[in-house]
């Protein structure tokens, strides 16, 4: 899958990071290229560069520095930063993500330097798929797209969002191996309602308050038939869009075109594959638990969705299911006799006795399993972490709103508030943590363990559309990774530094879904497995 052309010649060459291989040209190749003298006399192999920028990243003071010299990177030379990524993902992950992206988007107008993908604004209105046909790259597989309303827990950053598709479909290659010249990051400038941005003389994107209703129901539109038309066949990952307009998006495209909204399916697939390892190891079955979410948006209900219908396989019907998921949202807890709920609420809105707070929740409801998606940080105080490891001997708790400063809790104050006994998986990385003379090791329920290895799975079968079986597939592949001495250190993923042996395995299994599933536009190999490895895109020259 590798690009091989020598059509461009000189400092063209150098200058185009997918073909740039820097001091690595051989002497032979300076020569045949036009570009001796150009570089300094050095000839190095991949991994004397990779030691000689790594001490470099080592040498920068913070992590946004660290953030802004890895962008630099990629835009100069494509394989060695994703062979930095690739060779050790738990350094380097949370630099180029999650937490660092927040802080990227955040001050995106003062760090931003070259085009990566496309922002594409409301002023674009009647010319999107001109404006499409601007990216270099006529092969687009897959499109991660935000709007900038709901950035992780950060809020309306607007086209400062661009920090995340740029993230996310780095880490589809860091991760899976899906080739990165398929990948095209794009924002929607539709305008921002963060008056702070709009006051901004450094704020990148439109100064003026977003497209509402009817206007922005039709340049969604146009947007899809544009993608339709210059790239068709493109999967679309829906990212970052706010809950009143995130779960009517995938609604309406999710059977007309291969897409998927990450933080509602991917989100729900990573929380459901943590609560199943979890209760592997405790001999518990999903169905004897009770569910109580913090947070009642699009990443919890998604969430309670998919762990609702993975009950189905313990013999519940799916309204026994959903009377196991309990929500809270910022007016308390979700129960029948509200009258303020939207259609994704009433399903999980139970008869109960009014409760205006997590920890009166938690009590009466006797929660087994607390899962955060509030963004509200220190929201599971010790009262309410305490309260959980008395209704329950191993209590299961996430807290998985990002970046880290949303965090619900720590794993220190979890493993400490509970002696222990905790069942702990967080968004956000935390260092292992000792309690009573043992250490543990702070699981991450990220999405990076489900939508790179979806992305292969797509680039493999070319499916039509991508139900959400695909992700239940996913998580019960991803679950079954764990081992028990993983388990027993803390961990209910795998290992983050085998981020790619496990992506490439839950990539196989989506992919054999979607032949079972009659979804595939291509044959089925006689071999799956191996076709899909053959595929993974690798960091060499």
């Amino acid at each position: 899958m590798q690009r091989t052309t020598t059509e461009k010649r000189g400092l063209d060459l150098l200058r185009d990071p997918h073909l740039n291989k820097g001091t690595a040209f051989t002497r032979e190749e300076r020569e045949e290229l036009g570009i001796l003298g150009l570089l300094p006399d050095i000839v190095s192999t991949p991994d004397m560069q990779v030691k000689r920028i790594e001490a470099h990243i080592d040498s920068l003071p913070t992590d946004l520095d660290k953030y802004v010299y890895l962008s630099d990177l990629q835009e100069r030379n494509e394989v060695i930063f994703y062979r930095i990524l690739m060779a050790n993902p738990v350094k380097y992950m949370p630099v180029v993500y999650t937490p660092t992206v927040g802080l990227a988007c955040q001050t995106f107008g003062r760090i931003y330097r070259r085009p990566k993908g496309l922002f594409v604004s409301a002023r674009h209105r009647g010319k999107i798929a001109k404006v499409l046909q601007n990216w270099e790259e006529t092969d687009v597989r897959f499109i991660v797209v935000t709007d900038g309303e709901r950035i992780l827990g950060l809020g309306d950053l607007g086209a400062q969002g661009m920090g995340i598709p740029v993230g996310k479909l780095a880490l589809y290659t860091a991760c899976a191996g899906v080739p990165p010249q398929y990948a095209l990051p794009i924002v929607l400038d539709v305008g921002t309602n963060n008056e702070e941005l709009q006051k901004d003389p450094f704020y990148i994107g439109l100064p003026q308050a977003r497209l509402t209703g009817d206007e922005y129901a039709s340049f969604i539109e146009e947007f899809v038939c544009a993608i339709e038309e210059v790239f068709p066949g493109a999967c679309i990952q829906w990212e970052d869009f706010a809950n009143h307009n995130a779960g009517e998006i995938l609604e309406r495209y999710r059977n007309r075109i291969a897409s998927f909204n990450d933080d509602i399916q991917g989100t729900a697939a990573t929380g459901v594959a943590g609560v199943i390892a979890a209760l592997r190891f405790t001999n518990r079955k999903l169905s004897d638990q009770t569910y109580l979410f913090f947070g009642a948006g699009s990443a919890g209900i998604g969430i309670a969705d998919l762990l609702s219908t993975a009950m189905l396989k313990d013999g519940l019907t799916i309204e026994e299911a959903r009377k196991r998921c309990w929500l809270v949202d910022s007016k308390g807890l979700v129960e029948s006799s509200r009258t303020d709920l939207s259609d994704s609420k009433k399903k999980f809105a139970h008869d109960f006795t009014s409760i205006d707070n997590l920890l009166d929740a938690a009590r009466e409801l006797k929660a087994t399993a607390l899962i955060g998606t509030s963004t509200i940080p220190k929201s599971f105080t010790q009262d309410v972490i305490e309260q959980m490891a008395a209704n329950t001997e191993r209590p299961i708790i996430f807290p998985y709103s990002n970046p880290t400063s949303k965090s619900e809790c720590s794993a220190e104050e979890a493993y400490t508030w509970t002696n222990g006994k905790v069942i702990f998986a967080s968004g956000s990385p935390f260092p292992p943590c000792t309690v009573n003379g043992k250490t543990f090791v702070p699981g991450q329920g990220n999405n990076v363990y489900i939508f790179p290895a979806v992305g292969l799975a797509i680039l493999a079968a070319k499916p039509t559309t991508i139900p959400d079986k695909a992700f239940s597939r996913a998580a019960r592949t991803l679950a079954k990774m764990v081992s028990q001495e993983q388990f027993d250190k803390g961990l209910i993923y795998p290992p983050m530094a085998d981020i790619r042996e496990s992506s490439i395995v839950v990539a196989i299994a989506v992919t054999e879904y979607f032949f079972e599933a009659g979804l595939a536009t291509v044959p089925k190999p006689d071999d799956v497995a191996e076709y899909v490895r053959s595929i993974s895109w690798k960091a060499e020259y």
